[in-house]
Order: C-alpha cells, then sequence, then structure tokens
C-alpha cells in the first residue's frame, strides 16, 4: 500500500478503525525501502522479518478488540548508534562491523513496550562525527530531494528515511547538531532533547556531556508522540532526569510571546536565501502577536573552538574502548608480539580518517602541559556560553534562529576541508553546550540553480529551511506548542 504523507496519527486512526492493518502498513514501508533505498541509501540494515512479527503482534492485539497504544504497529527507524538487542550496531564503523548488541537501549525498550515496529537501522557519519553522512564506513547516503547533496549528519541516514517515507518516524543522536541539521537539510521536524530528559543507556558513547537521543518525524505533533514515550529518568543512566512536563498554555495563539532573535545568527556567513526564509517566518508569528526581540549571545563565536575541544577530548577517552580486544575487529594476526601493536594497528584499520583526527585533537587537547590550555580553557567558555542564555531568557520565552548557515550542500563539497565542515555546526553546538532543547522545524524552501540540483530528486531545484526553536531546559512542551502554532503559519 502507498505510504506517502503518512503521520503516526494518521496510521494510528487507521489502525484502530481497521481502515488497513500493521502489517500492511508496515509491509508498504518494507517495499518503499526496497524500491528506493539502493539509490537513497538510508538503511544499514532492515529486521523484515522481525518487522513483520511485530506488525502481527499489534494485529491480533487490535483482533481481540484491545486498546493499542499511539505508537503501536507504526515503523520507526533506529540510528545504528543505539543498540537493538541481537542485531548489528557498528555505529557505521569498521571496527564493529559485526559487534550484535547485547541488550536494548532504554529509548528501544519504551518503543518495544508502545508495540512500535522497528524496521531497521539507519546509517550515520562514524561515531556520530560528521555533518554530512559522508563519513560512514559503508555507503552513502543522498539528500532526498537532491541526490547530488549530502541529507546532512550525523544522523543523515534517520532523517533521509522519514523525509522519503521510508518509516514513519526515526530515532538520531543530537551531540552538536546531529538531529537538526539533517532535519533542516531533509525538510522534516527534529528535536534535541534537553540534556537528561532522555536516556543514553544504549548509545554508543561519542561525547557524554553533549550527546542526547531525539526524534524526527514528519510534525511537531509526531515529534512529540515520541518524545513523551522516551523522555524520563532512568536508574541505568545517573545524568538522566526525573521531571515534569511543564503543561503548555492552552491558548493556541503566540499573543504575547516573547521570542528572542539573536544578531550573531544574521550575520556574515549566512546564505541569502536562508534568511530570507527564516526572516519571513519570524514576520508571520510577528503578525499573530509575538513580541520580537534583538537579543545578543556574544559568545557565539567561541562555541565551534569550544565545541570541538570539549567534543574532541571526551571522544579521545570514550573510544579509547576499542583497541579490537573486548570491543570490535582484532588485528591479531599482525607479524608482533607486543600486545601495543596489535592495538595500533586494529585502530589504524579500523577507524576512519574523521574518527582519527578526533580522537588526536583531543588526546592532544587532554595531555599533559595542554590539558589548562585548552580543555580547562573550553570548559570555563562553556560556562560563559550556557549564562548567555539563561540572560537572554530572563528577557524572552523563545529564541529563534536559523538551524544551518546554508541549504543541503552538494557531496564532496566540503568532505576535504574539516574546517569548512565544522562551521556548518555554528547555529546549532551552543544549544548541546548548554544542555537546552530545541526544535528543527521546515519553514520553507530556496531554490538553487537547476544545473546543480540533482535529475533524480524530488523537488528539483528547492532545497528545505529549517528554523530553530530553542526554548529553556525541560521545557519541550512549551517548545512543541510554539512549533505547532509555527508549522500552521508556513
Amino acid at each position: 500500500m502507498e505510504t506517502k504523507g503518512f503521520t503516526i496519527s494518521d496510521i494510528h486512526r487507521g489502525l484502530v478503525e481497521k481502515e488497513f492493518s500493521a502489517t500492511e502498513i508496515v509491509k508498504g514501508y518494507l517495499n518503499k525501502i526496497e524500491s528506493l533505498d539502493k539509490k537513497l541509501g538510508a538503511f544499514l540494515e532492515v529486521f523484515q522479518e522481525d518487522a513483520l512479527i511485530q506488525a502481527k503482534k499489534v494485529d491480533d492485539s487490535i483482533f481481540r478488540g484491545d486498546k493499542i497504544p499511539v505508537l503501536a504497529g507504526i515503523p520507526a527507524g533506529v540510528k545504528d548508534n543505539i543498540l537493538v538487542k541481537d542485531k548489528k550496531c557498528t555505529a557505521a564503523s569498521k571496527i564493529l562491523e559485526n559487534y550484535l548488541a547485547p541488550y536494548d537501549a532504554t529509548v528501544i525498550e519504551k518503543l518495544k513496550g508502545q508495540g512500535a515496529v522497528i524496521l531497521g537501522k539507519t546509517n550515520m557519519d562514524e561515531f556520530a562525527m560528521g555533518g554530512s553522512t559522508e563519513n560512514s564506513a559503508f555507503k552513502l547516503t543522498r539528500n532526498p530531494y537532491d541526490f547530488k547533496r549530502v541529507p546532512g549528519g550525523s544522523s543523515g541516514g534517520s532523517a533521509a528515511a522519514v523525509a522519503s517515507d521510508e518509516c514513519c518516524f526515526s530515532l538520531g543522536s543530537d551531540t552538536g547538531g546531529s538531529i537538526r541539521q539533517p532535519a533542516s537539510f531533509c525538510g522534516v521536524v527534529g528535536l534535541k532533547p534537553t540534556y537528561g530528559a532522555v536516556s543514553r543507556y544504549g548509545l554508543i558513547a561519542f561525547a557524554s556531556s553533549l550527546d542526547q537521543i531525539g526524534p524526527i518525524a514528519k510534525t511537531v505533533e509526531d515529534a512529540e508522540i515520541v518524545f513523551d514515550v522516551i523522555e524520563g529518568k532512568d536508574p541505568k543512566d545517573s545524568t538522566s532526569v526525573e521531571f515534569k512536563s511543564q503543561i503548555p498554555n492552552p491558548k493556541s495563539q503566540v499573543k504575547g510571546l516573547r521570542i528572542g532573535i539573536p544578531k550573531e545568527y544574521f550575520g556574515e556567513g549566512l546564505d541569502s536565501g536562508v534568511r530570507k526564509v527564516v526572516e519571513e517566518t519570524i514576520e508571520k508569528v510577528e503578525k499573530e502577536g509575538a513580541k520580537i526581540e534583538e537579543i545578543s549571545l556574544p559568545q557565539t563565536k567561541y562555541a565551534i573552538p569550544c565545541y570541538y575541544i570539549i567534543a574532541t577530548s571526551e571522544a579521545s577517552a570514550n573510544l579509547a574502548r576499542y583497541e579490537g580486544i573486548k570491543y570490535g575487529r582484532s588485528n591479531i594476526k599482525c607479524q608482533t608480539s607486543n600486545l601495543l601493536d596489535v592495538y595500533l594497528k586494529t585502530r589504524e584499520e579500523g577507524f576512519g580518517d574523521e574518527v582519527k583526527r578526533r580522537i588526536m585533537l583531543g588526546t592532544y587537547a587532554l595531555s599533559a602541559g595542554y590539558y589548562e590550555a585548552y580543555y580547562l580553557r573550553a570548559q570555563k567558555v562553556r560556562t560563559l556560553i550556557r549564562k548567555d542564555f539563561e540572560r537572554a531568557f530572563q528577557k524572552v520565552d523563545f529564541i529563534f534562529t536559523p538551524v544551518s548557515p546554508t541549504p543541503a550542500f552538494k557531496i564532496g563539497e566540503k568532505i576535504n576541508d574539516p574546517l569548512k565542515m565544522y562551521l556548518v555546526d555554528i547555529f546549532t553546538v551552543s544549544v548541546n553546550l548548554a544542555g537546552l532543547p530545541a526544535l528543527s522545524l521546515p519553514v520553507g524552501k530556496v531554490e538553487v540553480e537547476k544545473d546543480k540540483a540533482g535529475k533524480n530528486s524530488a523537488s528539483v531545484g528547492w532545497l528545505p529551511v529549517g528554523l530553530q526553536i530553542i526554548g529553556r531546559p525541560f521545557r519541550e512542551s512549551e517548545i512543541f506548542q510554539i512549533g505547532k502554532i509555527t508549522e500552521k503559519l508556513v
């Protein structure tokens, strides 16, 4: 059956009213993957048999007359750094090529508890290190709007799968923008939750003080449905937090809301088309009665260097475990009696260039004589960045910014220039450093020259643009409210 444009609510209503079965809807998505994914490259592995078994259980429950949860029978994709028991979890790295997950991540337990159908694992940048999904060790993922362009990263497979109707929603992880940026590039909704709002148990770690799991979906309502299932305190994750979701204002309007526009985010380097789309959206919200106020986040200029010192330092520590003995493949065949050489050879062959680059940067920043000059100083700057946001939220209720300074760029355009690639995250990394929640919402498209657009694209010549809505810690419900209102305006 045709699955184009289905939301979670659409499928749930159809199942309850018996317009179709869970098996039929899952087969529809599996057929879409089979017909499209050889070109798109969103999935690394598809769990066809398991998905149909899960769907059958939902159908049996409906046949018995049971009341089913809202996610029951809903086909989902899962980024390949989130553990699904007895399935490969590679983090798109050769070093974990044959690693089988021994348990379910907490978020997967919660999805399975709701009866969600996991279709498979989606492609990503290796160990979530990248902004284009070009760093995967296994395949290239393309943007559904233009097959010559990247889907963003590192959750590019998850975003591309949702945008192309290969799944209804997906899970990604966000360390410096890895949910929001691909959501923006692919024209879907992505939420980076407050740090601690969602358990990280069962997520392969990149940078532990920055990583967060979140949903990618068709609509704000769908993202909210998924978040409400996966959020909450987990005894297996000491950084997770018990919190009561704030009750949003019952008024379905923005009148009186104060929205901050940081001047640092609308300066040099912002694509003119992106600026126009975002500013037009802000004007529409203002016409509905919101109060628009220019604010300043002066530490923004230090966000990229601060982030790339902290993130690489934590990566250096987290990835030290992959020495080929306990985790991943081992090069024990190398001709040496020295165990250290086995470790070095294994890591040399198992890690890709970007992962090696970040490990070296982080190890250098943590080394004797440089720790205080780099890592400690970066942590102090991180505190200043967080204080910038705290001062801003004394004046405003939300902060609106672009998600990325440009729309999706061409495959190969930035991959050989790490500095250009890192600057793609300039509008997103501050949110992770401050531990705040933020939503990427598609608000329009920009036109690109037709000779730069792929002939195989679904919408040749037009690329999506995302608006970033930043809120106070643990106020996701308020972000969803303003997001749904803005979604209707555009």
